[in-house]
């Protein structure tokens, strides 16, 4: 059997046990597991299966993963996000698609408390998206806007995703995490430039919100700051300390647990049995995550064996030589795969392909990975995976349709081919924090 056949048939076997409701890490793992077979014998396989597990657990750049969870679960459960929605609420109502425009920017602050934009999506489905329908928004925008806003927490640190590409890309995850500051700020302004144009366009889509008395709203936009200011604290602890080389991501992700928990019994937020529920999030998650990047990995060594990689480099051909036309390359394979694998799963699958290709064209590595965890957040909004949709309509109790949903992000969609012309067309938007820290 040919390379391209057997890569093309392990992926439709991974995609056919999705489909039954196998876990992803478990169907990646069973395809390996049968090409290995397939290519060496039982023993082979065996001794994959066996020694994953702990080479990928074992390493120590891994545990910024359970730290940044556990400080994002804190957080949640210390009412952070209520916080942010509140003080959001307060400045942003008055313009046009004003709620719209608060839930995006409160997305972006949680973001800087929180990892997962599973996380920041269920959390802003819950508080925001009740809010906007009691006042007559479109139910596509509403959803549209928590599902996309979501995705900000992949780009804006601690950002999970660039700890798990530095570590198997070699790249520095401080310089990552960093990277990622201004791409998710340009990301939330682009959006809520679109909300606004929109709402100002067609006002039935995010009808006014009346505010009788001046006073009162000024009022409430001073109290409101009273709330945020956990959200600042982290983020100069944390992004602080990666910033000035003082502690690791790892130490970094620690110290955000700890102040996120001081921070939660200072106002009396955080019970005890608040912290163990936080405590069962974060292991529970970041055993998903781990459960999964095992699976990814042993596959990565099965397409490895059986020369995927090379194949791509073939296929791929001559664009690889010229810059541009790899980025639009890479662009188009890591568009097609959002549609349909997860997260962890694409980057765990793409990296030891891509990887070599950028190094050997001298293009800087860091500008790559806010590309790649661009396009993942791309793939958490398009059909049919489109797993941020999915989580928005588990948390408003799948009272809205899907199809209404992925309608509301469409335009947020059309934002992103601005955001990645941007960014593919001027690196420097990636890279001049992390320059400067040289």
């Amino acid at each position: 059997m040919s390379t391209l056949s057997l890569s093309l048939l392990s992926l439709a076997g991974i995609l056919v046990l999705i489909g039954l409701r196998v876990p992803i890490g478990v169907a990646m793992g069973a395809i390996a597991f049968a090409g290995f077979c397939y290519l060496r014998n039982f023993n082979v396989a065996l001794s994959a299966l066996s020694d994953t597990p702990f080479v990928f657990a074992a390493n120590w750049e891994l545990s910024a993963i359970p730290m940044f969870l556990l400080m994002g679960a804190i957080a949640s459960n210390s009412g952070i996000g209520a916080a942010l929605y509140r003080a959001a609420h307060a400045w942003f109502s008055a313009l046009p698609g004003g709620l719209a425009v608060a839930t995006n920017w409160a997305c972006a602050g949680f973001g800087a408390a929180s990892g997962s934009s599973v996380a920041a999506a269920a959390t802003m489905a819950r508080i925001a998206v009740p809010e906007m329908l009691k006042h007559k928004y479109d139910k596509g925008l509403a959803t549209g806007v928590v599902a996309s806003g979501g995705t900000l927490d992949a780009l804006i640190p601690p950002s999970i995703l660039f700890v798990i590409y530095g570590v198997f890309a070699e790249v520095s995850v401080a310089k990552l995490l960093i990277a990622g500051i201004i791409p998710g700020l340009l990301t939330a302004v682009v959006y809520m430039v679109m909300i606004m144009i929109r709402c100002w366009l067609d006002p039935s889509l995010a009808p006014p919100v009346q505010f009788p008395d001046r006073a009162a709203l000024w009022r409430e936009r001073r109290d409101s700051l009273k709330g945020i200011w956990p959200v600042l604290v982290l983020i100069i602890g944390v992004m602080g300390g990666l910033y000035a080389g003082v502690v690791t991501p790892t130490e970094g992700g620690a110290a955000g647990a700890f102040l996120a928990a001081i921070i939660g019994v200072l106002q009396r937020q955080l019970s005890l049995k608040g912290f163990i529920a936080s405590l069962e999030d974060a292991i529970t998650t970041t055993a998903q995550l781990f459960f999964v990047g095992i699976g990814a990995v042993i596959f990565t060594r099965f397409l490895a064996l059986a020369g995927t990689a090379d194949m791509f480099t073939e296929m791929i051909g001559q664009w690889a030589l010229n810059p541009l036309l790899l980025v639009i390359a890479v662009s188009i394979i890591y568009l097609i795969l959002g549609c349909f694998l997860d997260p962890l799963g694409m980057i765990l699958l793409t990296i030891p392909v891509f990887v070599p290709m950028f190094a050997k064209l001298n293009l800087d590595l860091v500008w790559f990975g806010v590309l790649v965890v661009k396009f993942i957040g791309i793939g958490l909004l398009t059909p049919p995976v489109g797993f941020n949709i999915y989580v928005v309509a588990s948390a408003t109790h799948n009272e809205i349709p899907l199809q209404t949903i992925f309608r509301g992000c469409y335009w947020f969609l059309a934002c992103e081919v601005v955001i990645m012309a941007l960014l593919i067309a001027f690196p420097q938007i990636s890279l001049f924090l992390p320059n400067l820290m040289n």
